[in-house]
């Protein structure tokens, strides 16, 4: 077992690596400001250079970060749930089913764009509620089979997106972006919406972190101890997909993440919920905002995908650390 000791050298060695990073990611750009100056222009007396930055960066790097925490608590909650590995708000489709009404409500139903998270939340839940349903054979359902339907349907609503983006001029809207995960000029509005949805689920996901030690066990077992199994399933599936939802809705759909970033959390604090759970949100807030920044400077002054960045460095960066955790991981 992972001792207390080194879960919390984990979690301060990751707080001071992701305050870092947010330096580096304010001053990635041809306007640079030091740590001295933005916390003077900040806090003490006004800075045109520091204004700039806080009402162009500032929203971006705090989406990034707020996205990147959602996705991977739905993917550590999700895990749980299905006891799959493999589970995934990108994979099984909750993103790209999420992802696919918010770009239609974007494009054919432009009056109802404040309504945008509420309806990419029914499009993640029609997705999770379809993985479900064709998944579901001779009463049980077997974990690869949901990877599996999950990747069709994935693949089905990413299909519909870009068809209705591309059809539609989607180019020259909101839509491309939501497509591409592209978080360019995103605005503090923008960062309000994603906190007004996420902040109270992110604080549900660290409550519920018993509950998914539960579901880790045989059903048998867990009712024995008088767990409502299926009622428990259901809570925290439209948790991990209100999540997954939301962040979709404002900064599109991010695959990998959600899978990535809680493997190398157990690999780091252990398999249990109460560090889990916390530690995903921090390591996927870093791996999110670590990916736009990537994108942001590697072709600069062209900017690549964040979605893509993380496609890139995710599954390479995982292999390695199981790689290096060898027996040890899952402990």
């Amino acid at each position: 077992m992972i001792g207390t000791v080194r879960k919390i050298a984990a979690f301060a060695v990751l707080l001071v690596a992701l305050a870092a990073l947010f330096v580096v990611a304010v001053n990635t750009g041809t306007l640079k400001v030091g740590p001295m100056q933005l916390f003077h222009g900040l806090f003490v007396e006004y800075d045109d250079s520091v204004a700039t930055v806080f009402d162009l960066r500032f929203p971006r790097i705090f989406i990034a970060m707020a996205g990147g925490a959602a996705l991977a608590a739905s993917g550590a909650l999700l895990q749980a749930v299905i006891r799959n590995p493999l589970a995934d708000p990108g994979i099984i489709g909750i993103s790209s089913g999420a992802g696919f009404a918010a770009v239609a409500v974007t494009l054919f139903a432009p009056a109802l764009f404040y309504f945008t998270p509420l309806i990419a939340c029914a499009g993640g839940f029609a997705a999770f509620s379809l993985v479900y349903a064709l998944s579901w054979r001779k009463g049980s359902l077997s974990p690869l089979r949901i990877v599996l339907v999950g990747i069709a349907v994935s693949a089905m609503f990413s299909g519909l997106s870009a068809a209705a983006s591309t059809g539609s001029g989607g180019a020259l809207s909101g839509a491309a972006a939501l497509v591409d995960a592209n978080i360019t000029m995103k605005t503090w509005g923008d960062l309000r919406v994603l906190l007004a949805y996420a902040a109270p689920l992110l604080v549900a996901a660290l409550v519920v972190w018993k509950r998914c030690d539960l579901l880790l066990l045989e059903d048998k077992t867990a009712r024995s101890l008088g767990v409502d199994v299926a009622g428990n399933r259901l809570g925290i599936s439209a948790i991990a997909v209100v999540l997954a939802s939301i962040a979709t809705a404002v900064i599109g759909p991010i695959s990998f993440l959600g899978l990535i970033v809680p493997h190398c959390a157990r690999l780091l604090v252990g398999s249990g919920h109460r560090w889990l759970v916390p530690y995903s949100m921090l390591l996927g807030a870093f791996a999110l905002l670590l990916a736009d920044t990537i994108g942001r400077s590697v072709a600069a002054p062209y900017e690549i995908s964040a979605a893509v960045v993380m496609s890139v460095i995710g599954g390479p960066a995982f292999i390695v650390l199981l790689r290096k955790a060898g027996s040890a991981y899952g402990e």
